[in-house]
């Protein structure tokens, strides 16, 4: 798991991203679904029309680590223990699918 502030490409993506968020829990369809990041583009910053949902294994490159203490890694723990229950009641979120209904603007993939 990367920490806030990290910057990194995406999977077939030419836009650097930067976290803002771990963790996060979203709607859709009145369902609910976590990633295990929310980002912006970097270095515009957050557009609250234009945040990115994705999870670690959608990180192609890690241009750079975010600043991480002894508060962020007991954070990283409990997400981390969070999603290894198997009795969570929310779903992983998948990239694509959830990602592909919100308008992108071109250059990462999606048209915005």
């Amino acid at each position: 798991m990367k920490s806030i502030g990290s910057i990194v490409y995406l999977a077939d993506g030419n836009q650097k991203i930067m976290i803002i968020n771990v963790g996060p829990v979203v709607e859709k369809d009145g369902k609910e679904y976590y990633f295990d990041y929310t980002g912006c583009i970097y270095p515009e910053g957050v557009n609250p029309e234009q945040v990115y949902y994705f999870n670690n294994e959608d990180i192609d490159e890690v241009i750079f680590d975010g600043y991480l203490d002894d508060d962020g890694k007991r954070l990283i723990e409990l997400f981390t223990n969070w999603k290894n229950n198997k009795n969570k009641k929310i779903e992983k979120g998948n990239v694509e699918e959830f990602n592909n209904s919100i308008p992108r603007k071109k250059g990462w993939g999606f048209e915005w």
